[in-house]
């Protein structure tokens, strides 16, 4: 385990590889009105009321100067959409994305496990990355398998590992309340 002050950005890199997640293209408009995307892994749910999502965007990119200011949308990759990944990530397809259809004008890609149409909500420092909070507008799901990534190669989704999932978050206002009936409104 690394302990200096002066970490290697590698190996920091490497360590943040460890924790899986799921493939976003985050799309929105550039200047000239035109479709503009790029893959992004850090994508997290914020919060239900208001609905917020946020990505993390490289400081220096085009995406963060256009989603910062304009609608944008999260189209969180299916597990047939790598070549679309690719295509974001600087590998150009031979004929371009497949584009969807948009709810609120925002470019949207075709073929997603789910679609979430943002506008800007807060914009937030985030060092080398702008992090970007969008509230949700409009949104797609589709019942497909997710692409995801881990170590830096991309996976799809296995089997169950067992347990089941909780109905409520266990440090919520439920959880207490069931934990400490004498707190529930009488």
């Amino acid at each position: 385990m690394t302990t200096d002050s002066v970490l290697d950005p590698r190996d920091l890199r490497h360590a943040f590889g460890r924790f899986g997640t799921g493939v976003t293209v985050v799309t929105t408009r550039n200047d000239a009105g035109e479709a503009h995307g790029a893959t992004v892994s850090a994508f997290t749910a914020v919060s239900l009321d208001p609905p917020l999502a946020q990505v993390t965007l490289m400081r220096d990119s085009k995406l963060a100067a256009y989603a910062a200011a304009r609608p944008f949308a999260i189209n969180v990759l299916s597990l047939s959409q790598q070549d679309t990944c690719l295509h974001f990530a600087g590998r150009p397809m031979r004929d371009g994305p497949a584009w969807g259809t948009s709810a609120t004008g925002v470019p949207v890609l075709a073929g997603n496990a789910a679609t979430l149409e943002c506008r800007p909500w807060n914009v937030y420092d985030g060092g080398d990355h702008l992090i970007v909070v969008g509230e949700v507008l409009a949104l797609d799901i589709t019942p497909v398998p997710p692409l995801l990534f881990f170590g830096g190669k991309f996976h799809h989704l296995g089997g169950l590992v067992g347990g089941a999932p909780w109905d409520y978050c266990g440090d919520g206002h439920a959880a207490q309340l069931a934990s400490f009936p004498a707190l529930a409104p009488a």
